[in-house]
């Protein structure tokens, strides 16, 4: 694809980092559904885009990750779902302001195919109808992101295809004596050859894993496709201290990996959990230097 080719023209493009613990600083309380504050606090979602944009990254996302009609089948605001992705997509788009390229998330159902918890057909039309509300918001590209299964997967990026837009497709490595399997056993191998034949443009990993940890995946999937590839690592492994996942590696600690990761083959860089606009302007620097 044209975009992401220019994007990467001139060595890796800088992502952003974590959303949820960035809206939690700004108020969103435990059981809250981020993803409506689209709609209701929009001036404090445009605030964490606009910070990883003056961070420096060149891609921003949107607060759309559980915004599908089967994580949110049984809340009230359901019926809203279209607003709430067109408007995500819209704020991202106001705080990037030009300076950066929005791609628009799709998360996971967070229900199991498997166990028969969700069916095919719903999955596929969740996917599909959050993917043309994200298009109709003016979105640069959509990332399938945080996936396990890769049957659920495959249905997102069908979805995100149709729109014509670019696709990324990424699934969380989180598993395994290595932490290198999804929770349902798929091999970065796998989901490379997968994905790469269901058309994504782009093939990547984000969450479940430290950026040291995604080091070796970044590797495997790079040897697995003739697809760029993208990495949004954790800051390391949480701890559980009184109930709370902290995160102990420091932005400058995060970015001392950036040249092995790129190195390992990543073209697109950036922060999930632990992370922040800290993180995001220390990779700047690296990158910059």
């Amino acid at each position: 694809m044209a975009l992401i080719d220019e994007l990467i023209a001139g060595g890796p493009a800088l992502l952003d980092g974590a959303w949820g613990t960035e809206l939690q600083a700004r108020g969103l309380a435990a059981g809250e559904v981020p993803d409506l504050w689209n709609l209701e606090h929009a001036d404090r979602v445009e605030e964490v885009a606009r910070a990883y944009v003056d961070a420096g990254s060149d891609i921003i996302l949107t607060n759309t990750f559980r915004a599908n009609a089967v994580a949110l089948a049984d809340h009230p605001d359901v019926s809203r779902l279209e607003q709430v992705n067109r408007a995500g997509v819209e704020i991202s788009k106001r705080a990037a302001a030009a300076r950066a390229r929005v791609f628009a998330s799709i998360g996971p159902s967070g229900k199991l195919l498997i166990s028969g918890e969700v069916d095919e057909s719903s999955l596929r039309t969740a996917f599909e109808q959050q993917a043309r509300a994200l298009a109709a918001g003016g979105a640069d590209a959509i990332v399938v992101e945080t996936m396990a299964d890769l049957d659920e997967a495959g249905f997102a990026i069908d979805a995100a295809r149709a729109t014509g837009l670019p696709v990324v497709a990424c699934m969380v490595y989180d598993s395994g004596k290595q932490k290198d399997r999804t929770m349902m056993g798929v091999t970065p191998e796998r989901a490379a050859e997968v994905f790469t034949r269901a058309g994504a443009d782009v093939i990547g990993a984000n969450c479940g894993n430290g950026i040291e940890g995604y080091i070796p995946v970044c590797s495997r999937l790079a040897a697995a496709t003739d697809r760029p590839i993208w990495i949004k690592a954790n800051a390391g492994l949480p701890e559980l201290r009184g109930g709370e996942a902290v995160y102990r590696t420091t932005p400058e600690q995060f970015a001392s990996h950036l040249g092995e990761l790129i190195d390992a083959g990543a073209s697109f860089i950036g922060g999930c959990c632990g992370t922040n606009p800290a993180f995001i302007a220390a990779l700047r620097a690296h990158l910059d230097a």
